[in-house]
Formats: C-alpha cells, sequence, structure tokens
C-alpha cells in the first residue's frame, strides 16, 4: 500500500494522512499544491456523477449557468468568460445543443458570429443544476463551521489571486521577450 512521505504527513493527524492518492516524495516541496490537486480530482470527479444524473458533463453546467445569468452569447464570449479555448468550447456547445439545452441564433449585429442561447428546455435544468451544486457545497464542507467555511473560501480566494498574478507577470515576461 502506498503512504504519504514522512515529510507530507507528521503524525497521525497531520496533512497527507488522507491523502486519496499518495503523496510522492517529489511532491514534498508543494504540499499545498498537491493538496489542491487531490481536492480538484475529487470535487471534479463526484461533481461528474451528480451531473451525470441530469444529463450533463462536468463544466457545461457553468457554461449554462452563464448563459441563464447573462443571456445570449456569442462562442468567443463563452471562451473569455470560462477562460476555456475554442475547441473545448465549441465541444462542449455542440453536446448541449445536441442534448436540447441551448440553441444557435445569427447575431442581428454581426453577421459572421451566432448567438448561444439557453432553451426553454433548460430552466428545468437550471433548477436541478442547482440542486446538484448545493449538494456538492454541503457535502463538501461537511463538518466545517460557517466561521471554517469562510476561512476557507477567503483562503481560496487568496491563492486563486496569487495564481492568476503569476500567471499575468509570466503573459507579461513572454511578451517582453525576456524569461521568468
Amino acid at each position: 500500500m502506498a503512504q504519504s512521505t514522512p515529510e507530507a504527513g507528521k503524525g497521525p493527524a497531520g496533512p497527507g494522512q488522507g491523502a486519496t492518492v499518495p503523496v510522492p516524495a517529489a511532491a514534498s516541496g508543494g504540499p499545498v499544491s498537491h493538496a489542491i490537486f487531490r481536492l480538484a480530482r475529487l470535487h471534479r470527479m463526484f461533481a461528474g456523477q451528480l451531473l451525470r444524473r441530469i444529463g450533463l458533463h462536468p463544466g457545461q453546467e457553468l457554461v449554462m449557468m452563464h448563459l441563464w445569468e447573462l443571456g445570449p452569447q456569442r462562442q468567443t464570449d463563452l471562451v473569455r468568460l470560462m477562460d476555456s479555448d475554442a475547441a473545448t468550447m465549441t465541444r462542449t456547445v455542440q453536446r448541449l445543443e445536441q442534448a436540447g439545452f441551448v440553441r444557435r441564433r445569427p447575431s442581428p449585429t454581426d453577421k459572421r458570429a451566432s448567438l448561444i442561447e439557453p432553451t426553454t428546455a433548460s430552466r428545468a435544468l437550471r433548477r436541478e443544476v442547482e440542486r446538484v451544486w448545493s449538494q456538492l457545497e454541503d457535502l463538501s464542507t461537511a463538518g466545517l463551521s460557517d466561521d471554517e467555511r469562510t476561512a476557507a473560501l477567503h483562503t481560496l480566494e487568496r491563492l486563486e489571486e496569487n495564481l492568476v498574478r503569476a500567471v499575468a507577470e509570466a503573459a507579461g515576461t513572454e511578451a517582453a521577450g525576456g524569461e521568468g
């Protein structure tokens, strides 16, 4: 049976003890990063199980959330909103269209573009997506007090801000032709 490295878990209740995948020694310099990897993998896997029950795959519900919130969008706008790539968004929209949750219509302002809009059939889906997300939230934060939930959210937001800043700085360095 694979075990966490001694550096990753310091004793019976130490970090890494609840790891769902072995923590390799090479990851000992990044225990938070490895924990994020494990958490994201499990969260996406469980979200996928819940979403499959309502006919969606992970990520499709996020596209639908944006469409329900913002109304019809160009596919390029969805790519930007989701920080996705064009090929992935094309596949996502095609699958949602085949399922009857979105339709395309010509853009009234740009003859080259079409708008992606939620269908009437997606109204019932919205209630199901909201239910799934509430269930996923409850399962993910089970046993946490309100203060712990708030602290966890704050910490995750700080981690995200750090990575967004690092990506922007790396892109600036690449654009300037230097190395980072």
